[in-house]
């Protein structure tokens, strides 16, 4: 570049016609963007165009040195005049040309030169005479700013060194600029290779450089913080043991961001800010590097030591945004997250810019190292990072046609392990057994059935530790006070999860059918509320269920109100107590109206409630009519005091009128009561009964005889005794109310034939209904929910352990493919069903074992709590790599344990919580979102295990820092406590693995 000014140096010009010659031919150049141009003043070029062409150099017309002095607005600025022309005020040579007229001429003294860039603009290619004016000032001073021109053509990257120069920034100081405009909005310049013009920077606006806080973080997006500033500041832990805040089920991300951060090569290269240099903006595949910042900030902020926890609350929100999966706070995988973070850091960091296709070759019979290098070759033209370069391995597949038996070897690239866990064939299930035994509490049984089996597997399971057939049980899962489902006997165990509280109930007989002689009934335990519900748009009582239901079978021809009551009072007699005789009789006798002695009666039994509960839960005007119309037409009138209700009276006389055995005519005490079942018309019921209703209830009575004067007598008694009429219907009152309702306890139905039975078309479902004055009488809630262990309970549960070396044994075994992953061989033309090898070639620097604890199929999900062995050193994998050591300066195949991510609970609920080694002193600790423990050796083996990750023993460097005193403790904050998302965190997530 030419001397700002003259140099005193000019050198011997060539002849006048060689000068013309030569300036003319460089002038005749094409535009190229990024070649740089000068501007010239027109009339000191046209005074040299005059003298070259006069031929003579002692001319009177010399031009002399270069003078741009016109083209100024002032000399001591040497700010270019606005609106000058082209070929008017100036001309553009280029380069060559202006430094070969400066070294014949030289230049004015203290004269800049007009130096210009070619810009490729939309439409056109021009030199930008007039270049981009900004302003540069830090983030600390926003007061303070200095002027300066860049070319659009410039890169960021001129802008970032020119704020280093001017405002002395060290080079080792990590910072990032930003752009603001006239209206003070601010955007992030993450591009330093863009260019001013696609930045989309102009005149006028401000360009800020930020510098990254000693802690990790940005003056600008300082995080919340776990302590006040005054503690952080002054707070130096050991770089890396840093806890991470749980911002709502966020602990699947913190267990994975544990285990990357205690890996040392990543780490060490986020710290040394490798990545700046090596970020791609321009893979379609990528994030455009801000997963990679965001996760960048994160690990400086937990590397600083200045923080006892970190907020992770931006990197969450970028994987939302990328990753719309783990938008929101729901419970997700870690081991998702993590492949979803490894894939994005690889994208980002990519150093292949433009990805090239390459068509993928099959072996054909070629040596397995000759492919095998190839494949790599190719991985590498497309993928290289520095995860590819700690984390990617390769393993051989091997597929075989089972028809043509064509073989098909590729070798394909892996960055985690994801190995089977040896599934076991048995199943242990916990029920509850139910006998017909009323006075028997419900046993709780531990069983072994076949993880396959059916619900007949479990009843025959069961069968051999109670001794009743298996033909007699009906399984039940009995969720929130309801059957939430009832088994059929030959549906699969699968469909029952380990959570579920299953009931095995014993019934009378076995193989009850829909049609048959007996019924499997539902039984629901309701409590009436006290207040009707209006608001339902009805008024009927609200209900609630409470306690365990019931599944018993019933004849159907004992399916009446009286019949299920008698049933169901034996039924409970553990928890329910009965009526004494004491408590049946009433202290006052009232004298009524006839209407209010003869109250409706509900389910069948006389109801001391009051005229709304008979409302509410007895038989309907309709019902009633029905009744009183088949009364009529029986020969009795007067009943019993021993028969509880009017329409167990009338099933008797329907009984005894077909010649059946008596049900409850006749009175032990020899008294009789002569009455209606008509409680709305009392008068003409006694009138009606008085002409030719025929007495019964007594053995020594002719059937056939019509006694008018007993009739009348029996007539006349009604009438003299209304407060015993009363007295003798309130005598026996209901513990309960029988009602049918839908499968879920809240819906009730119709009330069943006018005989006072239940007519059922499916599975029948009746309540229990109960006063809240009575059930807290008479029910006994304590007693009711009581319940025995059997021995089988004592004996401690066995989990399944296995090494993990079978684990990955189980990886490498030839497997057919599934229906709905069919391959195609070339030779056959078509989809098979082909078997399919896995094998291990080569292994990474850190490698990933993902243990497959979560099972799901199109009939089952399940987690699998085995304890899988693995060793925190010396795993040796020489004996699964096809490839064996050629020579001593191959890798080693011995990895050490660094890090371990860890799940507690099941499928709906959980915690994850990471064990992780340090990679400065070489201590373990315990991650539990914010809270951070030293833990031992001893400790990380565990049923939780779920993502491991190994380290090849030639990688690890020697801890650099003392390992801590056994006896010291984190600070009471650290304290960890383990905890369950779906109870301290939002409401979940889960999903779990590819959930």
């Amino acid at each position: 570049m030419a001397a700002n000014g003259s140099t005193g140096s000019a050198t011997e010009p060539p002849g006048l016609e060689t000068q013309w010659r030569e300036i003319d031919s460089l002038n005749q150049q094409q535009l190229r963007a990024g070649d740089s141009w000068y501007l010239l003043d027109k009339r000191w070029f046209d005074r040299w165009k005059e003298f070259v062409h006069t031929g003579d150099q002692n001319s009177t017309s010399y031009p002399g040195k270069i003078d741009n002095t016109p083209l100024y607005e002032d000399l001591d600025s040497y700010h270019l005049k606005e609106r000058l022309s082209e070929n008017e005020d100036f001309i553009l040579v280029p380069a060559e040309a202006w430094h070969k007229l400066l070294s014949w001429y030289d230049m004015m003294k203290d004269q800049p030169p007009l130096e210009r860039k070619v810009v490729d603009l939309p439409s056109t290619v021009k030199v930008e005479v007039y270049p981009v004016e900004i302003y540069l000032c830090l983030s600390s001073n926003l007061e303070s700013t200095v002027p300066a021109s860049f070319s659009r053509a410039d890169k960021i990257h001129a802008i970032h060194q020119k704020i280093r120069q001017h405002f002395d920034v060290s080079e080792t100081a990590e910072s990032r600029l930003w752009m603001r405009s006239t209206d003070s909005s601010l955007e992030r310049l993450r591009n330093l290779n863009m260019t001013v013009l696609d930045s989309c920077l102009s005149s006028g606006m401000t360009v800020i450089m930020e510098i990254r806080n000693a802690d990790g973080t940005w003056p600008t997006t300082r995080p919340q913080i776990m302590r006040n500033s005054a503690d952080e500041d002054s707070y130096r832990g050991l770089p890396g043991v840093c806890g991470l805040t749980n911002l709502g089920n966020t602990c699947f991300m913190n267990s994975a961001l544990q285990c990357l951060s205690n890996t040392p090569p990543l780490t060490e290269y986020f710290l040394r800010n490798s990545y700046l240099e090596e970020l791609n903006f321009s893979n379609p595949l990528g994030m455009k590097g801000e997963i990679a910042e965001a996760y960048a900030d994160v690990i400086k902020q937990m590397w600083s030591g200045r923080h006892y926890s970190v907020v992770p609350r931006a990197f969450k929100t970028k994987v939302g945004h990328f990753a719309s999966q783990f938008l929101g706070y729901q419970q997700h995988d870690s081991q998702e997250l993590l492949s979803f973070l490894l894939d994005g850091l690889h994208e980002d960091l990519n150093r292949v810019k433009k990805k090239e296709y390459i068509e993928l070759r099959d072996a054909d019979g070629r040596p397995d190292q000759e492919v095998a290098e190839e494949a790599w070759r190719n991985h590498l033209r497309r993928n290289d990072s520095v995860i590819v370069d700690t984390f990617h391995g390769l393993f051989k597949s091997t597929l075989v046609c089972p028809e043509c038996n064509k073989v098909s070897v590729t070798f394909d690239p892996f960055c985690y392990l994801s190995v089977p866990l040896p599934v076991s064939k048995e199943r242990v299930m916990e029920v509850f057994y139910v006998s017909l035994d009323p006075t028997a509490k419900p046993t709780q049984y531990r069983l072994i059935v076949p993880k396959a089996g059916r619900v007949s597997d479990l009843c025959a399971a069961l069968s051999q530790a109670t001794d009743v057939p298996p033909n007699q049980m009906a399984v039940a899962d009995v969720f929130n006070h309801r059957f939430y489902r009832i088994y059929q006997a030959d549906e699969s165990l699968s469909c029952i999860l380990d959570r579920d509280d299953i009931f095995v109930y014993q019934l009378s007989s076995g193989c009850v059918d829909q049609d048959g002689e007996e019924v499997v009934m539902a039984v629901y335990m309701r409590e009436r509320s006290h207040y009707r519900d209006y608001g339902s748009g009805s008024n009927s009582y609200g209900t609630s269920l409470f306690g365990h239901p019931l599944l018993m079978s019933v004849p159907r021809a004992q399916c009446t109100r009286e019949d299920l009551y008698q049933l169901l009072l034996k039924r409970l007699a553990r928890y329910v107590r009965p009526l004494d005789p004491s408590e049946e009789v009433e202290e006052e006798e009232e004298e009524d109206d006839e209407e209010e002695l003869y109250k409706a009666q509900t389910n069948g039994v006389s109801d001391d409630e009051g005229e709304e509960d008979s409302e509410e839960a007895g038989p309907s005007k309709k019902e009633e009519e029905t009744q009183e119309s088949n009364q009529a037409e029986e020969q009795n009138n007067c009943q019993s005091e021993a028969s509880p209700s009017s329409e167990g009276e009338e099933r008797a006389e329907e009984e005894e009128s077909s010649s059946e055995p008596d049900r409850g005519s006749s009175t032990e005490e020899g008294q009789s009561a002569c009455g209606s079942t008509d409680t709305n018309s009392q008068d003409a019921t006694d009138g009606d009964q008085s002409a030719g209703a025929e007495p019964s209830g007594k053995e020594d009575e002719d059937e056939d005889e019509e006694d008018e004067e007993e009739a009348a007598s029996c007539a006349q008694a009604n009438k003299r005794l209304p407060g015993r009429r009363r007295y003798t219907e309130r005598r026996k009152k209901a513990l309960f109310t029988i009602q049918a309702v839908n499968s879920n306890g809240t819906t009730e139905r119709g009330m069943g034939e006018a005989d006072g039975s239940f007519s059922f078309s499916s599975q029948p479902y009746v309540a229990i209904d109960w006063d809240p004055d009575m059930k807290k009488k008479y029910y006994n809630e304590n007693e009711a929910e009581k319940y025995i262990k059997h021995q089988s309970m004592d004996v401690p549960h066995q989990q399944t352990t296995v090494q993990l070396q079978e684990c990955i044994e189980l990886f490498t075994t030839v497997e057919t493919l599934e229906e709905e992953n069919p391959w195609y061989c070339p030779t056959c033309k078509k989809h098979q069903l082909a078997t399919k090898k896995l094998d291990l070639w080569s292994l990474p620097e850190v490698l990933i074992i993902h243990l497959k604890r979560f099972s799901y199929t199109k009939y089952s999900r399940e987690k699998l709590d085995t304890i899988v062995e693995f060793p925190l050193r010396d795993l040796d994998f020489s004996g699964f790599l096809l490839k064996k050591t050629v020579n001593s300066t191959e890798p080693p195949c011995r990895y050490d344990l660094i890090a371990v991510s860890n799940h507690y609970g099941g499928l709906r609920d959980g915690h994850y919580t990471s064990y992780a080694r340090n990679k400065d002193n070489g201590q373990w600790y315990y991650f539990d979102d914010s809270k951070v423990t030293y833990a031992r050796e001893e400790q990380i083996v565990t049923s939780a295990a779920y993502l491991l990750f190994y380290q090849r023993q030639d990688k690890i460097r020697q801890p650099t820092v003392p390992p801590p005193a056994p006896s010291s403790t984190r600070p009471e904050n650290h304290v960890s406590s383990q905890t369950l998302d779906g109870v301290d965190g939002a409401s979940s997530c889960v999903s779990m693995e590819t959930d």
